[in-house]
């Protein structure tokens, strides 16, 4: 019998976009959950993730709300950072994360955060990145820093 713990994290390729890996939590009721499903593609230096904005997401003028684009920024700092292979799932916190917004996201397309490692220490993950949707000016710039850490039981 195998009592290791379960990863808290799916990160595997997706059945539905092939190349692509679904970067997933296990537990739904944690606020992941509220962006996914996610999926991650690395492209040379660039780590591509990726979210389908629905509705929730929105704020009152129908774009992507920019809480959500917070949120799905700072998810997208672990899920590039998992495809960079420097951390496995819950390995980090997020130290710092500054945006710039830029423009507004639409509802039931595509958005990704296109995001480039910087600089990797012993403890430290420095990155950067763009949110983009096909056909559209830049949403927003974001830039944040990670530290690594000891993880918890169960996140590999």
């Amino acid at each position: 019998m195998d009592d290791a713990p379960s990863p808290l994290f799916l990160y595997d390729d997706d059945p539905d976009l092939p190349g692509w890996k679904r970067w997933q939590f296990r537990d739904s009721t944690r606020f992941n959950a509220f962006l996914e499903p996610l999926q991650v593609k690395l492209e040379g230096s660039i780590a591509r993730v990726r979210m389908m904005p629905r509705h929730e997401h929105s704020n009152m003028r129908d774009n992507v709300h920019g809480g959500a684009l917070l949120g799905f920024m700072d998810v997208s700092l672990f899920a590039a950072s998992r495809a960079f292979g420097c951390l496995s799932a819950g390995g980090a916190v997020t130290l710092d994360l500054s945006a710039q917004f830029i423009g507004g996201g639409m509802i039931g397309e595509p958005l990704e955060a296109h995001i480039e490692l910087l600089r990797e220490t012993s403890r430290m993950l420095f990155l950067r990145g763009l949110i983009v949707q096909e056909g559209l000016p830049t949403i927003a710039s974001f830039t944040g820093t990670l530290r690594k850490s000891s993880p918890p039981p169960g996140t590999v």
